[in-house]
């Protein structure tokens, strides 16, 4: 027998139901942006608060609207934790109306949202995020990885590298997804232009005390430190390693060792290092522009890295593809927009979207000045080759993206 409900009953129930419908609509009626990344961790001055700006100062600079409908950016904290960040993305895309996701540090939770985002139909972009899987053989229709990945920084530096004489490589490694594959893509760089791995020693995320690690590095007579970690962990392993005298003797290279970490590392410490990156602050005019405005907005006036930098660039492409379907609806048809829209922004110029969803431009070989060179707090590297987009990313081929079948 059904229920009956008297007419008191179901005046609150009808009240709720027309919130829900109105909240609804009201979301609907903006096209609204999550950036995911960790805003407390390891990686949170290299994206952190510093995405959040670069999203809402991308926003402003379009214009605030995208298919006549008012943008909104919204952001959380993943804490690192992929059951916290598959969580959070279920929540947005289920519940609040998010229409795309940017920036995602930590590979196993950004391997997870592009996984949902194909699902769902919304879009992924990654900018954070560097395992080159996401545009390998866990490419979706609905994900774009922009800014770097672990096959152009490992392979770009390893080859770099040996060509100066650096020969002997020992590996200290994040254990998990992303540290695995920075290895792997440095080793194999390393062998492909006749050099050798004498060994490797794997770390949990978030290590403090690096002794045994660096004694094992500092025993294996390789002529090379390969530091394949992120974040904080690069800042603590390279510190630890100039304390134990490593650097007397065996060249430290930081695999994704950032602009941002190198103030706490200090130019002594860090001197003579050298790093790809697609984007630095002092480049040319658009970059130095760009860098004065976010410093105005960050709360401790940090300028900005190649990971911000590209959630800036990302978002308006973005925002160039919404207005060009004419909705932010169909995830999938956004994101062929944006493939087929050629890329134009001041922070990384011209370029492209690859049907993988690789977004390819130039990379920089980056080398960390000696403290008598720099000038001010972040005037902090000097370029010393350019590499080709095309030459500095993974051959569409060799990635075994399924979309290409």
């Amino acid at each position: 027998m059904g229920h009956v409900f008297s007419r008191r009953a179901i005046r609150p129930l009808l009240a709720v139901a027309a919130l829900l419908l109105a909240s609804g609509a009201e979301a609907q009626d903006k096209v609204r942006i999550g950036v995911l990344n960790d805003q407390s961790g390891v990686f949170s001055t290299y994206q952190g608060i510093g995405s959040v700006i670069a999203a809402q100062m991308a926003v402003e600079d379009y214009g605030g609207k995208a298919a006549g409908k008012p943008v909104e950016v919204v952001a959380a904290d993943h804490q690192n934790k992929p059951d916290i960040g598959v969580g959070i993305a279920r929540r947005w895309y289920e519940n609040e109306n998010v229409d795309a996701i940017f920036d995602l540090p930590n590979s196993a939770i950004a391997l997870a949202v592009a996984a949902m985002s194909e699902q769902k139909n919304k879009v992924f972009v990654g900018s954070g995020a560097g395992t080159a899987l996401l545009t390998g053989e866990k490419c979706t229709p609905n994900t774009v990885h922009w800014t770097y990945d672990t096959y152009a920084y490992g392979r770009g530096l390893g080859r770099a590298v040996v060509a100066q004489g650096g020969k002997k490589w020992f590996f200290l490694t994040a254990d998990y997804a992303f540290g695995h594959d920075l290895e792997k893509q440095a080793m194999e760089a390393v062998k492909a232009a006749g050099g050798e791995v004498v060994g490797a020693v794997r770390h949990p995320l978030g290590t403090a005390d690096y002794a045994s690690f660096l004694l094992q590095a500092q025993a294996s007579g390789a002529d090379v430190i390969g530091i394949a970690n992120a974040g904080d962990d690069t800042i603590t392993s390279m510190k630890q390693a100039a304390e134990f005298g490593l650097t007397a003797k065996q060249k430290l290279v930081g695999l994704i060792l950032g602009m941002n970490g190198l103030p706490a590392l200090t130019l002594k410490a860090a001197q003579g290092a050298q790093i790809m990156n697609p984007f630095y602050w002092d480049l040319n005019e658009g970059t130095r522009s760009f860098a004065k405005r976010f410093a105005e907005r960050h709360p401790q006036n940090n300028y900005p890295n190649d990971m911000q930098a590209g959630v800036y660039a990302s978002v308006i492409h973005y925002l160039k593809a919404v207005d060009k379907v004419g909705g932010a609806g169909d995830g999938r048809a956004v994101v062929a927009a944006m493939k087929a829209l050629p890329t134009d922004d001041p922070l990384f110029g011209k370029g492209y979207i690859r049907a993988d969803g690789r977004k390819i431009h130039p990379l920089y070989l980056l080398e960390v000045k000696k403290p008598e060179e720099s000038q001010s707090k972040w005037d902090l590297l000097k370029v010393v080759a350019t590499v080709s987009g095309e030459d500095a990313f993974r051959p569409e081929k060799d990635g075994g993206c399924p979309l290409l079948k």
